[in-house]
């Protein structure tokens, strides 16, 4: 059965203030090809340059998202929570990599903080008293994804859409909500995670690996005003 290739390029989004708009090209191991404007992937080929903005980003008092932090240096507290709380600390590292970028010090514009990114009232509820402390942070963000975990009965989709959106909001919809900001959180999750691209199945309702390219890129634009370009057919 083929399967139908699915990549979501974000040009403009409030809630992601570290994407790029330059649409970079790659070419995986297997042949697949990808057209991305995440900051984060290795070589590609640039077929799409963003415009420079002539206004200056103010830059958070936390850090930005964009410097670079030694990773290796987390790996003990990784490894022991994964230990402490029965996870694949490879998830661990997906859920960081995609939140913070490795920035203990990263702050959202909703107001997340540390590794994991944690609101204010979720690190309150969890008894996180410092969320720039990155044993307390990624003690909590662990902590909190194994209870969606559990919550959600082992389905790693919903549990990792319900750390970005909420577990009211993926038990209301019983699936990946429809919201672009964590349709791509858990593609792109899971897609560090298994280090193969993910598209969203409509027959499933959930993300599964790509097999096929489908390169015709369409723009769509949503009521809030954020910009999409993707090759999904997709309805948002």
């Amino acid at each position: 059965m083929i399967i139908a290739f699915f990549i979501v390029i974000v040009l403009f989004m409030k809630f992601v203030d570290h994407s790029s708009a330059d649409i970079h090209r790659f070419v995986t191991p297997d042949g697949t090809i990808i057209f991305t404007n995440l900051p984060n992937e290795k070589g590609g080929q640039i077929v799409h340059r963003e415009k420079k903005s002539t206004v200056t980003k103010k830059s958070s008092k936390a850090g930005s998202l964009n410097n670079t932090f030694n990773r290796e240096s987390f790996m003990p507290l990784v490894t022991k929570k994964a230990v402490e709380y029965n996870l694949d600390p490879e998830l661990i590292k997906a859920v960081i990599k995609a939140e913070s970028n490795w920035n203990p010090y990263a702050v959202s514009p909703k107001g997340a903080r540390g590794l994991m990114q944690l609101m204010p009232s979720t690190a309150f509820e969890l008894g996180v008293t410092n969320s720039f402390d990155p044993e307390e942070n990624i003690d909590g963000g662990a902590r909190y994804l194994r209870y969606l975990l559990e919550k959600f009965n082992g389905d790693l989709n919903l549990a990792i859409a319900a750390y970005n959106a909420g577990p009211s909001r993926v038990e209301k919809t019983k699936s990946v909500p429809a919201i672009p900001e964590t349709m791509e959180f858990v593609r792109r999750v899971m897609s560090i995670y298994t280090g193969m691209p993910y598209f969203y199945s409509i027959s499933t309702n959930s993300f599964v690996p790509n097999r096929k390219e489908i390169t015709q890129i369409k723009r769509i634009e949503l009521e809030d005003g954020t910009i999409l370009y993707t090759n999904s057919k997709i309805l948002f």
